[in-house]
């Protein structure tokens, strides 16, 4: 549900921003002036055309013989939301006042995380402060902390708290699975509590023009050292196919610091910034404009993050957590 609220809630964000990028259209109902307006307008600004090697024209060839004067709202839901789904990116979506279409990546791959395993068999005193369910694990070595959205506000005053109360550790691991994004906000807020001295963790460039290749010049992404309390024991933040849009780029930075490691499944993408319109009929659409690139100009952010260590959730084991005994082999 917290995905289907983030959809929702970023819609009304974006679209206060937008006026620049998007122009308004006279009102229209009309089935056909809608598909064409909404893939023209992806046409012209949506990012990752070349990189997933997406025939766009082709794409359109086949939707637009579903779409006839007859077709009713429902129908045009269905339709469209059939063709932003031929993106494959959870940052597409369309919005009427009956429905919200998605993709949902994280349905498409494994399961790797269960609360209730967690609950049960590693967490004896649990604390639940600000976003974070946390406490100690393996007879006290280690510190978990459980991030479930970046939605959630992050306080200096918790984190302070977090860090002060693991100090003494041998490490922490920070469990970001089936985390669905949120706040980009709230990523430096977090990772610039691990890092001892500023550093450049990637760049952003964003579609400006009608070709599909064209871009502006990259920027720089920097994470800041926060001049309070730090940890930069090792960490482990544990990922998984769940883990989209912030946890992308969240997982994407965190390969510039040597202290951390990602551990589990590739991320679920996401990297790219999205932005939105509105169609003739009034329903609103956003899809992504940009592309996140790690410090090598690789761009995986759509595709999902590589976790530095390989592990899966074996289901036919429920006392055990693999991901987490994998991430304390690496501390202990």
């Amino acid at each position: 549900m917290y995905k289907l609220l983030f959809f929702t809630l970023s819609f009304f964000f974006l679209f206060s921003c937008e006026k620049a990028l998007f122009k308004k259209d006279k009102a229209s109902n009309d089935p056909m002036e809608n598909f064409e307006y909404l893939w023209s307008e992806i046409d012209k600004k949506y990012s990752y055309f070349e990189l997933k090697n997406i025939d766009w024209d082709s794409i359109k060839t086949v939707y637009t013989q579903r779409v006839s004067n007859s077709t009713n709202d429902y129908q045009l839901f269905d339709i469209l939301g059939g063709l932003l789904n031929e993106l494959k990116d959870d940052h597409v979506n369309l919005v009427s006042a009956f429905n919200i279409s998605r993709y949902d990546i994280a349905l498409k791959n494994d399961a790797n995380f269960r609360l209730r395993t967690i609950e049960e068999y590693y967490i004896t005193s649990p604390q639940y402060s600000g976003a974070f369910f946390h406490d100690f694990i393996s007879n006290g070595e280690v510190g978990y902390i459980r991030y479930n959205s970046f939605m959630n506000n992050i306080s200096n005053g918790t984190l302070d708290y977090l860090l002060t109360r693991y100090k003494n550790t041998k490490g922490l691991i920070i469990d970001l699975r089936e985390n669905g994004g949120g706040s980009i906000v709230n990523v430096p807020k977090l990772l610039e509590r691990f890092a001892s001295e500023r550093k450049l963790v990637g760049y952003f460039k964003t579609r400006n023009g009608e070709n599909h290749s064209d871009f502006s010049d990259k920027s720089k992404y920097y994470i800041g050292s926060y001049p309070g309390i730090r940890y930069e024991k090792p960490v482990m933040v544990l990922i998984d196919r769940g883990s989209y849009s912030a946890t992308t780029m969240f997982s994407l930075a965190t390969k510039a610091f040597s202290n951390i490691k990602l551990v589990g499944d590739t991320t679920g993408g996401g990297g790219g910034l999205p932005n939105g319109g509105q169609l003739p009929n009034g329903w609103t659409y956003r899809f992504s404009i940009s592309q996140l690139l790690d410090l090598n100009e690789n761009n995986y952010a759509e595709s999902g993050v590589p976790a530095d260590i390989d592990a899966a959730f074996d289901w036919s084991d429920l006392t055990k957590d693999e991901i987490i005994e994998r991430a304390l082999v690496e501390i202990l």
